[in-house]
């Protein structure tokens, strides 16, 4: 049986302001690929010595179909890593994790909380995943870090979700490193500030430094049975340097998922 189960969602036709993400998956290969580092992880993981159950890129013609390819693709008991894409890809992919694992927390690294009811008439948009996936009432605890733009729906949506926002303005990291039920970890490159991380459609400075990403990756015990890297922008990085951090966020993350697992 594989360590770890990867597949890659090319679709952003949900995304509000720029399209891009689509192009994410093949690129941050690519950049992983390129020679210019190794496959250890900073907590000294060979990650060519793991067995990997590559799925392949998946282009998305519709929204609906998500779900079903990742049923497909989920190996029970070996934890699945996603590289989208927008961040709708979240809800049908959670949906299909939850279905093998029942009830999951989730870490949710963002600037924003993705909890609009709907955005622009479309509830299934970029900016609505963590409203759809809290109605399927699949989630026992979600933490949102990194969030800089919450207004009063947010606000709403958060209380009547009880989903707990570690906003930047008071954030504390600290505390995240064990949880009740299989872990989900969803990454919006965008939670970064955008100095690490220019590659993104919607920059909203005041995020997360790239070194406390990894440190609250690396410091959690729990199991983690999913996580996904979405939000990255080919179109509008700068040498490479977001979709580099974007490839080592998929080591640590592999490393982690697997050391978390055994």
């Amino acid at each position: 049986m594989a360590d770890l189960t990867l597949q890659g969602i090319r679709y952003d036709a949900k995304s509000s302001f720029l399209h891009g993400a689509a192009d994410a998956p093949p690129a941050i290969r690519a950049i992983l690929d390129n020679g210019s580092g190794n496959y250890f992880t900073e907590n000294h993981h060979d990650l060519k010595s793991t067995s990997l159950e590559d799925m392949g890129d998946f282009t998305m013609t519709s929204y609906f179909d998500i779900e079903e390819i990742t049923l497909k693709n989920i190996i029970k008991g070996v934890p699945l890593l996603t590289l989208g894409g927008d961040h709708s890809i979240t809800y049908p992919v959670v949906k299909a994790v939850a279905s093998l694992y029942g009830t999951l927390d989730i870490l949710h690294i963002d600037a924003h909380t993705d909890l609009y009811d709907e955005f622009e008439g479309d509830k299934y948009s970029h900016a609505c995943p963590f409203a759809r996936i809290m109605e399927e009432d699949i989630v026992g605890r979600i933490v949102q870090v990194g969030i800089r733009t919450m207004n009063n729906h947010h606000k709403e949506q958060a209380e009547k979700f009880g989903v707990e926002v570690r906003e930047m303005r008071d954030l504390r990291l600290d505390d995240l490193t064990e949880f009740d039920n299989p872990l989900y970890i969803s990454l919006d490159m965008d939670g970064i500030d955008p100095a690490f991380a220019p590659g993104v459609s919607h920059h909203e400075p005041g995020g997360l430094t790239s070194r406390q990403v990894f440190d609250l990756i690396n410091q959690i015990k729990s199991p983690i049975i999913g996580a996904d890297i979405v939000e990255y922008n080919p179109n509008r990085d700068i040498h490479e340097v977001t979709g580099a951090l974007a490839a080592k966020l998929l080591k640590e993350l592999w490393g982690k998922m697997i050391e978390n697992n055994q």
